[in-house]
This record gives C-alpha cells, sequence and structure tokens, in this order.
C-alpha cells in the first residue's frame, strides 16, 4: 500500500493586522493527504488561501493550529509545524523544494552560481554540478550571455525561469508550485511541463497552485478545491 508522504491535519493560520487592530482567517482546518509519487493540484479564487497552505508546508509562516506529518528521508515521520528552524533548513537544502513567481536571492550572485550551488547543497562534487546547472539553464533557454550575470538584471519571464531551474535541479522528495508558469509564454511553460512530467517519472512528489487550469489538469493525479479558506472537496 502506498503511504502519504504528506498530511495535513487541522491547519488553520489567521494573520493580525495591527494598524487595523483586525484579524484575517486564512485557513480553516484543512486536511489534505499527498501519496508518494502524486502531483495534488490546489484551485481556488485569488485570495482562497491557496498559497498559504505552500507556505506554511514549506515553513515560510507558522501554522496557527494543526499538523503537517512529512516522511522525510532522514528524519522519519516529522511534524513540519513543530520541528526545530534548523531541521527545516536542512530539509529546503536537501529534500523540500519551492517554486514561487518571486525569486529572492544574493545580489551578487550569478544565474549560474545559483543553480549550482542547488546542486552542491545535495551533496554532488563541483563537476556534477557544472554539468547540471548548463543542462538546466540551457532547457529553460536562458541565453548563455546571462548565466555569469546577476538576476537583477534580469527581465520577469527570465527570473521566472531561473527559480524554476534552481528548485527543479535539485529533483527534491516533494516539490511545492506557487504559480510556476503565471508570466511564462507557452514555449516556456512546456518546457516546465516536460521537466515536471520527467520529475514525476523520477519520483519526485508534487503539490502545486496554478492560474492554468489547462496546464495542471494534463498533470495532476488529483484536485482540492478550496473556498475563502476552507476545502469544498476533493476532484478525481
Amino acid at each position: 500500500m502506498t503511504q502519504h508522504l504528506l498530511s495535513i491535519e487541522g491547519l488553520s493560520k489567521s494573520f493580525t493586522l495591527h494598524h487595523m487592530n483586525q484579524q484575517i482567517d486564512a485557513l480553516h482546518h484543512i486536511n489534505l493527504h499527498v501519496k508518494e509519487g502524486e502531483f495534488v493540484g490546489i484551485t481556488g479564487k485569488s485570495g482562497s488561501g491557496k498559497s498559504t497552505i505552500l507556505r506554511c508546508i514549506y515553513r515560510t509562516y507558522l501554522p496557527g493550529e494543526g499538523e503537517i506529518w512529512y516522511d522525510s528521508a532522514q528524519f522519519g515521520r516529522i511534524n513540519l509545524a513543530a520541528v526545530p528552524e534548523r531541521m527545516i533548513s536542512q530539509l529546503r537544502r536537501s529534500e523540500i523544494g519551492y517554486v514561487s513567481q518571486f525569486l529572492n536571492v544574493m545580489p551578487r550572485t550569478s544565474a549560474k552560481q545559483l543553480v549550482r550551488e542547488a546542486v552542491l547543497e545535495m551533496g554532488h562534487d563541483s563537476d556534477y554540478a557544472e554539468v547540471e546547472a548548463v543542462k538546466m539553464l540551457t532547457h529553460f533557454e536562458l541565453d548563455e550571455e546571462l548565466w555569469n550575470s546577476y538576476p537583477a538584471t534580469f527581465s520577469g519571464g527570465e527570473k521566472l525561469r531561473l527559480n524554476i531551474a534552481r528548485a527543479m535541479v535539485k529533483r527534491p522528495r516533494l516539490l511545492l508550485l506557487d504559480e510556476p508558469t503565471a508570466s511564462l509564454d507557452e514555449a516556456s511553460k512546456l518546457r516546465v511541463k516536460m521537466l515536471i512530467e520527467q520529475l514525476m517519472q523520477e519520483g519526485t512528489t508534487m503539490l502545486g497552485i496554478f492560474h492554468d487550469l489547462e496546464f495542471m489538469d494534463s498533470l495532476c493525479t488529483r484536485e482540492y478545491r478550496i473556498t475563502e479558506g476552507s476545502f469544498q472537496g476533493t476532484l478525481n
């Protein structure tokens, strides 16, 4: 029997707007289960809480209530909502990837360095990291003239392609995709799709949200629909 790689139980999250003396309830008792090797999609309107779920898993946000059980290759079954930050940092380096529309990097790190360092974090040697970085940058058609440039000078689409390349080159155990194709043209979307299909064949488990539902439908094993912070059911 295939076990769950990720199980979310009773997840709730709220935000306090101190300047308005107001509390916003973003998530209400979310339950979600992802089997190893699945690609599960989350759909819903903007502001419904989709990205908040992924950020709680990645621990960008600390959940208010609930548990997020993850079957780690290094640490066994752990609750991501409760483990120490140092363990979260290690998981981000070697097991859990996150792709968003935004690229946050050191200002004086080149595009190629970013992808190479992602491979090195997995414990591979420098020669292997060089080969994989070149392969990934080429796959996403980032002009070779940009490889040694700083991403701050890139266009929005170039930054997004670099962000995807950096996350996917690690071939993580769990990959979280937060609107990764939002500003890409059709050719770039196809390259993302090709790589997602390859990672699925290699066993990567994925949880993703997309504006492009047609893109998601052709890849996802199952789909959860969220409305105003609550799931309205699972679509097979």
